[in-house]
């Protein structure tokens, strides 16, 4: 089964998460459309994306699994395949963190070359060379020998820090793929052998809305714990889960499906509410992951995906979608490119007229770039050249 509103909802959130990673070099732009500080109660445009693409990985968990399953796949290679596509979300997340730490001064290669590099790295060890069937299995082989290789050597000589002190590449900060590939292995393996018990599922959500609640110890009686990350990105997956999961349950009849939508429109609000309410105890913040701000996000998600639902699989209005929905089908490769694109244009003393770093016009500019790079990855797709993990 595929459902269209998560690839519309997906290509919507690539393309914005493009535009919101350009546009922190404008100036002169709304304060709500980036980032809110961390200390600061509020959240700005820019802090719902993230959660929202944490929500559509939910939202895909119980559809990808059922197929294996259907397939007659063991759930021992089911977990394999899970425990894959987890270690390769947080080697790539592992490296783009390192990359923003590099000390330049230190490193026997330009920056921007390591970072053109490692995409590249990347690129051959994670294209999906299914759909290149003319290249043998030894080409393939070595291709992807090249890129681990070429990964290898990058760690080898990466110098980061400063002049005071020097580090090798280490565990920063998880990034956003480390971040999405921890919290999809958690919430992958509980669907797997706790996916047909619905109820289950709700009390591990509810579970992890309190760890999120906890895990700066906010009760003092109980002891703090986190699994490796923030319970917020556990809780935002499994809200997508569970938002699947009661899809397939009510989609059998279209009374069924009014239901369900209404439920997810009450859940929304609810969440929304919820969110408010916690903000007296927790100040509305992204980079410290408060509950406050996990269950309005969670909130915003739940509505986005019933009011998608409705234009594109209720009213069939989806083909305004077209000029992104490379972003929907090609996500890890759209959010990859601009790991290319940067450095190229730094390297080359590429600088944007100051007309466009700032104000209505910046953003038109970053909004044409997220539009370019996703141009760029359509040409790549018809030429069957794609990531796939």
């Amino acid at each position: 089964m595929r459902i269209r509103t998560i690839d519309v909802l997906r290509a919507l959130t690539m393309f914005l998460m493009i535009f919101v990673n350009d546009i922190w070099s404008l100036t002169g732009i709304p304060k709500w459309l980036g980032h809110t500080a961390a200390t600061e109660d509020g959240m700005g445009f820019s802090d719902v994306i993230f959660p929202l693409f944490l929500f559509i990985v939910g939202l895909s968990i119980p559809l990808a699994i059922n197929v294996r399953i259907k397939k007659k796949d063991s759930k021992i290679s089911i977990l394999a395949h899970i425990f894959a596509r987890t270690i390769a979300l947080l080697i790539m997340g592992l490296y783009m963190v390192n990359y923003g730490a590099i000390y330049d001064q230190a490193m026997p290669i330009n920056k921007n070359i390591w970072q053109i590099l490692m995409a590249l790295g990347i690129f051959l060890v994670w294209m999906d060379y299914t759909r290149l069937p003319r290249l043998s299995k030894k080409i393939v082989g070595t291709l992807k020998s090249v890129g681990v290789l070429l990964l290898l050597y990058l760690a080898w000589i990466y110098q980061g820090g400063n002049s005071e002190q020097i580090t090798s590449m280490q565990v920063r900060w998880w990034g956003i793929l480390g971040l999405i590939g921890w919290a999809y292995l958690l919430n992958s393996i509980i669907y797997l052998y706790y996916g047909k018990n619905k109820w289950l599922l709700v009390l591990v959500f509810l579970g992890l809305l309190f760890l999120n609640i906890q895990e700066n110890g906010y009760f003092k009686d109980i002891p703090t714990f986190k699994l490796v990350i923030s319970a917020s990105n556990h809780a935002l997956i499994m809200a997508g889960v569970l938002c699947t999961v009661f899809y397939l349950k009510l989609s059998k009849t279209v009374r069924q499906e009014h239901w369900f939508l209404a439920i997810i429109f009450l859940l929304g609000a609810g969440f929304i509410g919820f969110g408010m309410f916690l903000r007296i105890e927790f100040i509305i913040s992204k980079i410290l992951a408060t509950p406050s701000w996990t269950s309005i996000c969670i909130g915003i998600s739940f509505i986005s995906y019933a009011t998608l639902y409705i234009l594109v699989d209720r009213w069939n209005k989806y083909n305004w979608i077209k000029p992104i929905k490379p972003a929907g089908t090609s996500t890890l490769t759209c959010y990859l490119m601009p790991f290319f694109i940067y450095p190229i244009m730094a390297l080359t003393g590429f600088q944007w007229p100051s007309i466009f770093t700032a104000g209505l016009l910046g953003i038109l500019k970053s909004l044409v770039f997220s539009f370019l790079v996703i141009f760029i990855v359509g040409l790549m797709e018809k030429q069957n050249i794609r990531l796939k993990i």
